[in-house]
């Protein structure tokens, strides 16, 4: 499902970010991604998130070598196949919960009667039906980061990446979050956690460990 093959991330100015990181992993796989701050965990996010192309080497997602699509066919390929999870949410302040979710499905050509009958079962799928018509700021965090993952998996995408998805909550709700992402991969969707959180990382089946832009373990 994802392949990354001797790739290197260099920003202006000379900032190595990630060095020679050669990774595969298989469809249906749960996988942690765990490293301290400025290891270069964000980075490989964005590259197997298709949001950034590597200075050296190769990503391919699906089957797709990222850097032979144009950014058309980059834009599609992020909708069609993969699902993101952050840290801070991302919700549209002042929109019901419903409405949050079916902004993952704007660009499907879906009429909005549709996107919002999706989005109904996707909060469904994460247990906050009752919570389709509140706002963001009607909602915990962790029921905040719930509408997140309803929004993630709605168009029912290959992959889901998930950057710190506890680390705004409390014990909780962490709980709770982990054990969605644990069925979401249950019912055969790739997700990639990418977390500091070692702990987290311990209670997964495959653990990637990144330190200063190198894979470790």
């Amino acid at each position: 499902m994802i392949t990354l093959d001797q790739v290197g991330k260099t920003y202006p100015g000379g900032v190595t970010a990630l060095r020679d990181v050669s990774l595969t992993i298989e469809g249906g796989e749960l996988v942690g991604v765990v490293g301290p701050s400025g290891s270069g965990k964000s980075t490989m996010l964005n590259l197997i998130g298709a949001l950034d192309l590597p200075t050296s080497g190769s990503v391919t997602i699906a089957g797709h070598e990222l850097s032979r699509l144009s950014d058309r066919q980059l834009s599609a390929l992020r909708g069609r196949t993969i699902g993101f999870v952050f840290q801070q949410y991302h919700l549209a302040a002042g929109v019901p919960a419903v409405d949050n979710v079916a902004d993952g499905l704007l660009y499907t050509g879906l009429g909005l009667r549709e996107r919002r009958r999706r989005a109904g079962q996707a909060l469904e799928r994460v247990g906050l039906a009752h919570r389709a018509t509140n706002r963001p700021h009607q909602l915990s965090g962790g029921e905040k980061q719930r509408v997140a993952i309803a929004r993630a998996v709605v168009g029912e995408p290959d992959v889901v990446l998930a950057d710190e998805p506890t680390g705004s909550l409390d014990s909780r709700s962490g709980m709770v979050v982990m054990r969605l992402l644990r069925e979401l991969n249950a019912g055969g969707t790739t997700v990639v956690v990418i977390t500091h959180d070692r702990e987290i990382a311990a209670g997964l089946p495959h653990r990637v460990e990144i330190r200063d832009g190198q894979v470790r373990s």
